[in-house]
Formats: C-alpha cells, sequence, structure tokens
C-alpha cells in the first residue's frame, strides 16, 4: 500500500486528503494501475494524519469510467478466470472506498459514467457541478447493470425504483435530473464544485474524528439490521463516543463558550 501514487494525484493537508484522477485527455479514464494504486491508496489513507476525503478529477471529465483502448480492449484476450480477477479487482476498490472509516466527497467536476459514476454512488457525499452527467452504462455495452456493487449501493442512495430505472436503461442523466432523485446533495456551478467540497471536508476534518467514524460504521451496518437491532447497534456505538475525550471536550467548550478542539483536529486558521 503506498501513500505516492504515480497514476493520479494525492495532497494530504490540514486533515484533508485531495484525490485528483489525472487523465484530463482520456476524461480520467481508468487503468489496471488506476484501479489498484486507488484500491490501494484508499485503505492507506486509514490513519491519523488523514480526517477527511475529497476525490475528483481533473479537466473536464469526473471520470470515463474503463479505458476503452487501456482496459475493454484488453478484455477480449482473456478466459473466463482473467475476466473475474478484473471484476474482483474493479469491486475491491469500492468496497476499499465505502470500509473506510472517513467521510468521502466526490466533487463531480464532469463526466461520471461507467465506473467513474460507481465511485461516485459510493462516497458518502455528491457535489456536481451544473456540466456534470451521470451515467450507469453498462448495458449499453452489453453488460449487466449491476458492476462493481452498484446495485448495492444505488437502491439506498435513491431508492430501487430509481436505480432501477439507472441500471437498466443505462442513461446518461444531467446534474439537475442527479439531484432530483437524490444522487448528488448539491449542484454548483463548475468552478464552485472543489471549493465547496474542500469546504465540507474541512468542516469534517475539524469534527470529532472518532464519532465520524461510527457514524460511516452505523450509516453502512443499520443497512441490513431490523430496527431493534440497530437501535440496540447505535446505543452500543453512543456509549463508546460517550467515552472518547471528544465528548468532554465539547461539554467544556459549551460551559466555556468556545468552539471544541477535538483530538487531533487541525489547528483553525480563524
Amino acid at each position: 500500500m503506498t501513500l505516492s501514487p504515480t497514476t493520479f494525484r494525492l495532497t494530504i493537508e490540514r486533515g484533508i486528503a485531495e484525490i485528483t484522477l489525472d487523465r484530463p485527455d482520456r476524461l480520467n479514464a481508468l487503468t489496471f494501475e488506476v484501479y489498484r494504486e486507488l484500491a490501494e491508496t484508499f485503505v492507506s489513507l486509514e490513519v491519523p494524519s488523514v480526517r477527511a476525503v475529497v476525490i475528483t478529477g481533473e479537466g473536464r471529465g469526473f471520470c470515463s469510467g474503463g479505458d476503452v483502448e487501456g482496459i475493454i480492449a484488453q478484455l477480449f484476450e482473456r478466459g473466463a478466470e482473467g475476466l473475474l480477477e478484473f471484476t474482483r479487482v474493479t469491486g475491491r476498490l469500492i468496497q476499499n472506498i465505502v470500509e473506510l472509516r472517513r467521510p468521502v466527497i466526490a466533487a463531480v467536476n464532469g463526466v461520471a459514467v461507467g465506473a467513474g459514476a460507481v465511485i461516485a454512488a459510493a462516497c458518502d457525499l455528491r457535489i456536481a457541478s451544473e456540466s456534470a452527467r451521470f451515467g450507469y452504462i453498462f448495458p449499453r455495452v452489453g453488460l449487466s447493470g449491476a458492476d462493481m456493487g452498484a446495485s448495492y449501493l444505488l437502491p439506498k442512495i435513491v431508492g430501487r425504483g430509481h436505480a432501477a430505472e439507472l441500471l437498466f436503461f443505462g442513461d446518461v442523466i444531467d446534474a439537475k435530473a442527479a439531484l432530483g432523485m437524490g444522487l448528488v446533495n448539491r449542484v454548483v456551478a463548475q468552478g464552485e464544485v472543489v471549493p465547496l467540497a474542500r469546504e465540507w471536508a474541512a468542516k469534517l476534518a475539524a469534527g470529532p474524528l472518532f464519532a465520524h467514524a461510527m457514524t460511516k460504521q452505523m450509516l453502512e451496518s443499520e443497512a441490513q439490521m431490523t430496527l431493534a437491532s440497530a437501535i440496540e447497534a447505535e446505543a452500543q456505538a453512543q456509549a463508546l463516543c460517550m467515552a472518547h475525550a471528544d465528548f468532554r471536550e465539547a461539554y467544556e467548550a459549551n460551559k466555556a463558550k468556545r468552539r471544541p478542539r477535538f483530538a487531533g483536529a487541525p489547528e483553525s486558521e480563524s
């Protein structure tokens, strides 16, 4: 695992890891190596110096999916075992994004289709530019819409009906339609998408890391629970948070009428 990728840009500053896919001439299409390094990087970001993550793309695209020549053409040379090996690699990236116990924000600056759309769905929050487009285009190329965890993620975000529409038809939708079905949290002007993502990430980085990690874990694990099990899981999770020093710090800060200084949070610039 590495914190020094060679196929995209990574910066870590003031608790925020920012990943920028950097193949603008190919709309940031993914290669075998990009898949591998991205998957490894999301695992390696589980460190105290990282409290929130932003992922975006250079140029006009967020991510246009697998590179047609760099990946797709080569898949025809593989047998069944080789194809399964590849599909497991792509799924591992999504799993690592979801399992990272840090909030992940997708700053979708342009086209996000195929694997790019699934990467966005795997993030916790999505900010889209007005020019953003989303498409789970797998059926257009003769593949199942259920790829890389899309049929697991999308119903949780937009509901089963919208998910079925996106995955059966493979249509590309604009940012306004994505906002209407709840696929994105905000739509902003092109020049504001990354700054807003950084603003959200800074707010998260200044917050309680332990509690945020617990929130992400609960959002994921409770989806498969009964109500009674979920309430018990939250009771145990919240008791752990109450035993953490951040809870006491928030109490003391409130009494002193000051902003809390949560454990490990970067110093305020103000």
